[in-house]
């Protein structure tokens, strides 16, 4: 299998279309330096020299491997960045937004790391849209052997939806060897996420991504006469009480969706078998499901055809939208709701969240250690920053409104009476991520989900809107699939 995997890394020229938020994000790369007062640790180590009949050694204190001068990392959008900056680099002002908009005075973290002195950390960001960013990253890990020292990779992101393809490779680092291991406070699925079929730990991730319904108060107060999320919930925990609730919504002139597609993780996050199973594609039942839902809700005018990321999606978030529900984790909101907290036409505060129909998770972003890195104390350091730190994972919670990959700091914030999101009106989120957190599998995953799931969304729509028959538009799929992925047999 690891095999396979590592000759289609090298050989694939995925097309892969956007997978999280901020996908559009212009290329770029870009330096900071380290702070004069940045730290780093140095590990000790024992050497052992023994000749061929030599019966005895000595045992020394090795000399530390020298460090790289240039730290290199490859994502696909800003978000990361921002919070290194913030959080590890103590470069940016907490509060830089404000600083920006009204001159406020910046506020720095003083708890921030630091970079190393003398290090430069490099940003190298390409858009996740067309497979950008994994065939730049790919290239750069084809030619880390043979690149300078300040060219290396030294760390980069990965995503659920093709975290596997990195992980089952060589190019990727057991962080074992760099100080580097699974903490009872990590979420057991971004765990088994980062490790390979050999039980080698490449990564971790910074955040833990249970996804909720999220929904508008005063929609909600229309359709359910009702916005207390528990209410809600009683009654939309169901996909019978959510398709009774969309003809609801539609007399009363509101879309249930934004997006034909809104739902499709929820059903597709759930599923019991793979896409892919022994070299043969096979779609997932839920799937089916959910295409019978979607045609439904287009056909009835439920929701727009409009795709997750599209305009006609994100305009429904401001105020005079028309749309109770959208998916989302806490990145989502975070990240990628812009025009609801625009502070003109947006609705800042008319939010709240629940479970919804089923639990699901979406997404996170995992840091993975580039094999060939000579950066390995900084890696450590970073990785050991956004997990294990109480600090910047609480800074992450209280200044981003992030669910981290630390259970005990999200329980402190969960358990705590007056934390709460003015996005959502007071709601403590956390406290319901912490619940549905518990629900997260990382089942039946291949390597080849994000293509399939996006193309086969893509190509499904030419049949809802009448451009050709269904079994047209699976052959379609199936061809697409056959042509990118010659070793599945289709059906």
């Amino acid at each position: 299998m690891k095999k396979r995997i590592l000759a289609m890394f090298l050989t694939s020229a995925m097309i892969l279309s956007l997978a999280g938020c901020g996908g559009n994000t212009a290329t770029t790369t870009a330096g900071t330096t380290a702070a004069p007062n940045g730290e780093t640790t140095t590990a000790g180590g024992e050497t052992t020299t023994a000749g061929g009949d030599t019966t005895t050694a000595e045992v020394t204190d090795a000399a530390p491997a020298e460090q790289g001068k240039v730290f290199n990392i490859y994502a696909w959008n800003e978000e990361f960045k921002g919070f290194f900056e913030k959080y590890y680099a103590g470069t940016t002002a907490i509060n830089q937004a404000d600083v920006d908009a009204n001159g406020a005075e910046p506020i720095y973290f003083d708890k921030a790391p630091g970079i190393p002195e003398g290090v430069t950390v490099n940003w190298v960001i390409n858009p996740s849209d067309d497979g950008v960013y994994q065939n730049k990253l790919d290239e750069a890990l084809r030619n880390q052997a043979s690149a300078a020292a300040d060219d290396k990779v030294d760390m980069f992101l990965a995503e659920a939806d093709y975290i596997l393809k990195y992980v089952d490779s060589d190019y990727t680092m057991d962080v074992s060897k760099i100080g580097v291991s699974k903490l009872d406070t990590m979420y057991e699925y971004t765990a088994q996420a980062a490790t390979d079929s050999n039980g080698v730990m490449k990564g971790v991730s910074f955040q833990c991504c249970p996804a909720a319904l999220i929904y508008r108060r005063s929609i909600a107060d229309a359709v359910l006469g009702t916005s207390d999320p528990a209410e809600v919930q009683s009654k939309l925990d169901s996909w019978e009480k959510f398709d009774a609730v969309a003809a609801t919504a539609k007399e009363l002139g509101y879309y249930m969706t934004a997006s034909y597609c809104e739902t499709y993780r929820v059903f597709s996050n759930n599923s019991t078998s793979a896409w892919v199973t022994d070299g043969k594609l096979t779609m997932p039942s839920v799937v089916e499901d959910w295409t019978n839902q979607a045609e439904t809700y287009l056909k009835n005018g439920y929701t727009l055809t409009s795709g997750v990321w599209g305009d006609e999606k994100n305009q429904q978030m401001f105020k005079d939208g028309k749309t109770m529900c959208f998916f989302g984790p806490a990145w989502y909101y975070n990240f990628c709701m812009g025009n609801a907290q625009d502070p003109d036409n947006g609705c800042y505060g008319d939010w709240a969240i629940c479970q919804g129909p089923q639990a699901f998770f979406w997404g996170g972003t995992w840091i993975l250690a580039a094999e060939g890195s000579d950066n390995t104390e900084m890696l450590a350091s970073i990785m050991k920053a956004f997990t294990e730190n109480e600090d910047v994972c609480s800074a992450l919670i209280e200044n981003e409104s992030q669910f981290t990959n630390n259970s005990a700091v999200n329980q402190k914030y969960a358990e705590d009476p007056d934390y709460g999101n003015a996005f959502l009106g007071g709601q403590n989120d956390t406290a319901i991520f912490v619940d549905l957190a518990k629900n997260i599998k990382f089942e039946n995953n291949t390597i080849y989900d994000q293509l399939l799931n996006e193309k086969y969304q893509s190509t499904i729509l030419d049949y809802f809107t009448g451009v050709c028959d269904k079994e047209t538009a699976l052959n379609n799929f199936y061809a697409y699939v056959n042509e990118t992925y010659a070793a599945i047999e289709t059906p």
